[in-house]
């Protein structure tokens, strides 16, 4: 491909002898990665039933490489959310961010969500996970993601970082700021950002990420740590950043990233970590590691918690009831008809804009309780009191994902009439109501195999 001339002689600049090997990474095909779902399965879980033939990203737990040919994203356990689709570099940010059990974190620029399934899977149930992007239909789609991944404990925002400032000062334990950028880090993989480049280079981002970095670390606790990333090469956009946070903000501190032999360090900052393509299997990006000053203690609040709900509708309670997770009633939630579960102990502010407060359980509809798509998602089979189990290779599942009527009569189901949990191989995929042998398909539409 032909890259922009400007670029070139700033990657010569900046590589120097290595400078020829990275332009031989524009003739080889870029890996394709999946991150899995660890709140859903383990790794060894995973090896056993993936239909995929995988190869491990050796710096990431969680990561594998994919076959274009083998296409997951039109496989059931991808509906499942047992996987996210994802460039093996980009999962690099969230899992050196040290993100802990009771932990409040934020994902400050989250669309479309692949960072923040990640930092929510990890919480395993505990804390809470604020997801923010200032773009209206971005958030939707980080929404989206985050449900689809069965996670109970978030909110989704979308404000302007600068009035999140204002209403969460020095709030969260943990921070990731994947800025947005020039991408030059993406230009073998996505050519049309080379073209954007000469209209909109570095200098028209590095305002706008200082900007995010300050408010980060306004709303950062002491003892929180703070992740910088982008997918650029630019010093501007990456080492210049970071000097001017350190300079704004002198209660911050570097610290250093988990390494792994490809990493490269940063220019003239060590502790920073770049990810250069002909040194590892994955694009290029930028990572650097901060403290701030202080000390944090917090307790470790479950998500999920102990209680009857009796606050609750009595149609919401009955439903409900065939679920074997305990509820605080002082955590639900309602908005006109619709019933949220929130967070323990979140103590969010009131005036945001949010997508999403907790987890969804559902509408209440002429006295009787319709349950989200969301709630099947955050369920287990056995969380719920009958379910309907179809295998991957049953050409029902594929009927299901599409929203038909399926009959299931040869499939047995604890209750012979009413709502079912829809699995696939034990892991769910949403609702359906069952009457004589017949499901009725409650699968969400905006969601359905196209």
């Amino acid at each position: 491909m032909e890259l922009p001339m400007k670029y070139t002689e700033s990657m010569r600049n900046l590589l120097r002898e290595e400078f020829e090997s990275y332009l031989e990474t524009f003739e080889k095909p870029v890996r394709l990665g999946l991150r899995i779902n660890q709140n859903k399965v383990t790794g060894e879980e995973w090896e056993k039933i993936s239909p995929f033939s995988l190869e491990k990203v050796p710096w990431i737990p969680n990561g594998y490489y994919y076959k274009e040919e083998e296409k997951p994203s039109r496989h059931p356990y991808y509906y499942a959310g047992l996987y996210y689709l994802q460039e093996p570099s980009a999962m690099t940010p969230a899992s050196r961010l040290p993100v802990e059990e009771g932990d409040t974190v934020l994902d400050l620029c989250a669309a479309p969500g692949g960072k923040a399934t990640e930092l929510g899977a990890r919480l395993k149930g505990s804390g809470m996970l604020v997801a923010n992007d200032i773009s209206s239909s971005r958030a939707k789609a980080l929404l989206k993601n985050l449900e689809l991944m069965g996670l109970w404990n978030c909110y989704v925002t979308c404000e302007d970082p600068v009035k999140l400032q204002q209403q969460l000062p020095c709030f969260f334990d943990k921070i990731l700021v994947d800025a947005p950028c020039s991408g030059e880090g993406m230009f073998r993989r996505r050519p049309e950002m080379a073209r954007e480049w000469e209209e909109k280079g570095p200098s028209e981002y590095s305002s706008v990420q200082k900007e995010l970095v300050l408010a980060a670390a306004a709303m950062l606790k002491p003892g929180g740590m703070l992740l910088y990333s982008t997918c650029t090469f630019s010093r501007e956009e990456n080492e210049e950043v970071i000097h001017f946070l350190l300079e704004k903000a002198p209660d911050l501190s570097l610290e250093e990233i988990v390494p792994y032999e490809g990493f490269s360090p940063g220019v003239g900052l060590s502790s920073c970590v770049r990810i250069f393509p002909h040194k590892m299997n994955g694009e290029g990006h930028f990572m650097a590691l901060l403290k701030k000053a202080g000390e944090s203690h917090k307790p470790i609040t479950a998500a999920r918690g102990q209680g009857t709900g009796k606050a609750i509708p009595a149609e919401v309670r009955e439903f409900l009831q065939g679920i074997s997770c305990p509820f605080e009633q002082d955590r639900f939630y309602m908005v006109q008809d619709k019933v949220y579960y929130l967070p323990a102990g979140s103590g969010m502010p009131g005036r945001l804009r949010y997508l999403r407060t907790g987890l969804y359980l559902g509408e209440r509809k002429k006295n009787r309780f319709e349950p989200a798509q969301a709630l099947a998602m955050a369920l287990k089979r056995e969380e719920y009191d009958s379910s309907i189990n179809l295998s991957s290779g049953d050409e029902r599942t594929l009927r299901y994902l599409k929203g038909e009527t399926i009959e299931v009569s040869d499939l047995h189901a604890p209750r012979k009439k009413g709502w079912q949990l829809v699995c696939v191989d034990g892991f769910p995929l949403g609702w359906g109501k069952l009457s004589g042998g017949m499901l009725k398909n409650k699968y969400y539409p905006g969601w359905r195999w196209q």
